[in-house]
């Protein structure tokens, strides 16, 4: 007996027909060659965000006065005009960048910890750490020579050098010079000890020339990610500077469909571009929703969260080396927010981040806030809190200081040992030592920071408040 559909089924075959092109219609050439390249655009810049974060850092460099195998450095805390990604406003930065495709292997030589302090790591240009540095990395504090060999190279290394292997031409180091106190004598005392760094080829060792230092202070140093046509641009650069990886060789043919190719111009001609702008834009949206999602919450019930997935932390730290795990989309939530990588995370420094106050909303700046620091702060060195524009995750624009913590000169403490701090648009009154601005209109994000972190931070016996909204004065 032959069965006869139901009104109801035969409208809802038709509205998939209608809803689904396949159903429908045969998509056309164009279109599916426009869908391709969308596509796997958005799936370029997910991947290349390292690599793209890498490069925009160098290019804000070479605008800053810098060359290659240079330092640039900050003579002082740094202030909005740093729109890195969530830097740290409360040490002393240097920066070497390493070309050595032509210069064959470099050494970076870190100072012994004698009268000053180096927490860092050593990275290829994917961002994946190679080694950490200082007391917390391999010298122990005693100093070091650092040899970074370029890909290929096959020559035996020489005695007393730590020798670290990079995949890449390009390399560079992320070093920290941690202050003691917030005074001009104390960042000055930093920056001495800071430029003992040195950076040389191999090759002349036996007679190294003067490192160049390169001071960015003052210098609006912009290395936030661009989501339209200009990340491919950065992407670009990096794909023809550096060798394919062998982890990384399935990303050629997608990369073609989007105009860059090794050897070749990057020429997407007229229409592509706005492929790219919208892929980019919607990589964009994607990269944050995983970003939000990584909020697992540190203390139970708590709002503070150390958003890094476990399987990234381990990659980045042994290049990836686990068989079948290669967690590029948390990578790429990771770099859209950040710059370098630690090898041995909590080791020097520990991190934990909020992006609501107590009651689960957004953080608004336009409203005041207050966060209660609790007493005996777990951090042999130092804390601070630093507030990060939500957009861009840099400093927020145009304002005063980004940052309030333990070295800051009048920071106000309580009977009881806690210190309270105040974000909001305005200062409560008498708490401006406490205080960090915001700017009505925009969300922001909060980044806590331990330097030298101590087990009551780990076993949680240490419990950092939730940040509240009050009432403003």
């Amino acid at each position: 007996m032959r069965t006869v559909p139901n009104r109801t089924a035969l409208a809802a075959l038709a509205l998939v027909a209608a809803t689904v092109p396949s159903l429908a219609q045969t998509p056309s050439a164009d279109d599916l060659a426009n869908r391709r390249i969308q596509r796997r655009a958005v799936e370029a810049v997910i991947w290349g965000m390292p690599a793209v974060n890498y490069d925009l850092m160098f290019q804000a460099a070479l605008k800053a006065g810098a060359k290659e195998n240079q330092v640039v450095y900050w003579s002082n805390f740094l202030d909005w005009k740093n729109q890195t990604l969530t830097p740290n406003p409360s040490t002393i930065y240097f920066m070497p960048f390493l070309n050595m495709k032509d210069t064959g292997p470099m050494v970076v030589e870190i100072p012994p910890a004698e009268g000053g302090q180096i927490t860092g790591t050593i990275m290829d240009a994917w961002q994946v750490a190679l080694e950490d540095v200082g007391p917390a990395g391999a010298d122990k504090g005693k100093g070091g020579k650092y040899l970074i060999l370029p890909p290929g190279y096959s020559q035996k290394a020489p005695d007393g050098y730590i020798v670290l292997r990079s995949g890449t031409n390009m390399a560079g180091a992320l070093l920290r010079s941690n202050v003691s106190g917030g005074s001009a004598a104390d960042i000055a005392k930093a920056v001495a000890y800071g430029r003992q760094i040195k950076l040389y080829p191999l090759t002349s060792a036996a007679n190294p020339p003067p490192t160049v230092f390169v001071d960015a202070l003052g210098v609006e140093y912009d290395s936030t990610i661009p989501y339209d046509t200009r990340f491919f641009e950065s992407l670009n650069r990096f794909v023809q500077r550096e060798p394919w990886l062998e982890r990384d060789k399935a990303m050629i043919d997608p990369l073609k469909s989007v105009g860059i190719e090794q050897g070749k111009p990057f020429n997407p001609g007229a229409e592509t571009p706005k492929l790219l702008d919208r892929a980019a834009v919607e990589a964009h949206t994607l990269l944050d929703q995983g970003y939000e999602a990584l909020f697992s919450p540190y203390y139970p019930s708590g709002q503070w969260a150390l958003p890094l997935a476990h399987e990234l932390i381990e990659g980045l730290s042994d290049n990836f080396a686990k068989p079948g795990v290669y967690p590029t989309d948390t990578r790429g939530v990771f770099f859209s927010m950040a710059f370098s990588s630690v090898k041995h995370l909590g080791t020097g420094q520990f991190y934990l981040v909020a992006l609501r106050d107590r009651t689960g909303q957004p953080f608004d700046g336009g409203q005041t806030y207050r966060l209660t620091v609790p007493a005996d702060v777990p951090a042999q060195l130092y804390w601070s809190a630093t507030v990060y524009d939500r957009a861009t995750h840099a400093l927020i624009r145009d304002q005063k200081w980004p940052s309030r913590g333990s070295t800051t000169p009048g920071l106000q403490v309580n009977g009881d040992g806690t210190v309270d701090l105040f974000f909001g648009p305005k200062s409560p009154a008498g708490k401006e030592s406490n205080w960090v601005p915001t700017q009505a209109g925009r969300g922001w994000e909060i980044m806590m920071r331990f330097y030298g972190p101590q087990k009551p931070l780990f076993d949680k016996t240490w419990r950092l408040s939730d940040i509240e909204k009050v009432a403003a004065e």
